[in-house]
């Protein structure tokens, strides 16, 4: 007790000065602590990054196209995202602590990011000048050039209800009733516009998001359609495309020069999955001088037996 009572400052500056030193090294014990975890997690995501590129080579490479390999890589691709998500979060958090300590903050190294597309709209936003200079207050400014940020923005989904109204009219003279016919109608009594029934269309076969999920996202969006309703939308759908698939197949079947093949598919069965195919067959003259527009036409099947090829 003795000892450590002669190491205590005996007065009130001595001690303040020995609590802002300690503080001070806490804080610049852990920002490093912070600089190293940010440092482990940017390796972690290099080590994963590197992992995912040597799959992909080595499925190119070696032509495998096992279905085992595809869930692989998606499952690689699934942990490169978490650890991404955690070594930005770690980075911030590197940051803000090196702001209070000589420590120095780390950098990630992340590859290069690709220009905006040119056909997204700008919106220029001009932040207002000075209209004095901060250094003398002279209003004597002259621009020199202008420096330009961009920013990536999403203008969220919007639903809104198309009311088409058919106004009625009474003849004076001969007391017949008149009124305009109604509007076309991409399925029967169809209450869905066509940007919604496209939407839907290729969220299902495009995005692979079954029905009874969006559904469940149109809900929470504050709009009410029930899988049976969507169902039903997506079975008139495919009626009304009929005379498109029909005009599709006339034209590549005609075709002089036929390629054709057959890709597995899993198709839900009761208590278990199956394994379809889907058919396909191309034309596409260009390599042979054709000036003919190429088209590939698309089957689907639950098995592989040789009717469903035979019947073209």
């Amino acid at each position: 007790m003795t000892d450590v009572a002669d190491q205590l400052p005996g007065d009130l500056a001595s001690a303040h000065a020995m609590i802002l030193a300690e503080r001070a090294a806490r804080r610049e014990a852990q920002a490093l602590a912070a600089r190293a975890q940010a440092l482990n997690s940017h390796s972690d995501v290099l080590i994963a990054r590197l992992r995912l590129e040597i799959e992909k080579l080595k499925r190119e490479i070696h032509g495998s196209r096992s279905e085992r390999k595809a869930r692989l890589l998606q499952q690689m691709e699934l942990q490169l995202e978490e650890l991404e998500a955690d070594a930005s979060q770690d980075e911030l958090a590197a940051e803000l602590t090196a702001r209070s300590s000589t420590v120095r903050a780390f950098e990630r190294k992340r590859p290069s990011r690709k220009p905006f597309p040119d056909h997204l709209p700008r919106e220029r936003v001009v932040i207002a000048a000075p209209r004095n200079c901060p250094c003398c207050g002279s209003g004597r400014l002259a621009k020199l050039g202008e420096d330009i940020t961009e920013t990536l923005e999403v203008i969220p989904r919007q639903w809104k209800v198309i009311q088409t109204v058919r106004e009625k009219f009474t003849c004076r003279e001969c007391e017949k009733i008149s009124q305009p016919p109604a509007s076309f109608h991409v399925t029967p009594r169809g209450f869905a516009g066509p940007n919604l029934l496209a939407m839907v269309l290729f969220e299902k076969f495009a995005q692979h998001q079954p029905l009874n999920r969006q559904s469940e996202r149109y809900a929470r969006e504050g709009v009410d359609l029930s899988l049976s309703t969507l169902a039903d939308q997506v079975g008139a759908c495919a009626v009304a495309l009929k005379p498109v698939h029909a005009l599709i197949e006339a034209h590549v079947l005609a075709a002089d020069r036929l390629h054709a093949d057959d890709t597995t598919v899993p198709i839900l069965a009761k208590g278990k999955t199956d394994t379809g195919r889907i058919w396909t067959y191309v034309r596409d003259d260009r390599p042979f001088g054709g000036q003919s527009p190429p088209a590939a036409l698309y089957y689907a099947s639950r098995d592989r037996r040789q009717e469903h090829p035979s019947v073209i």
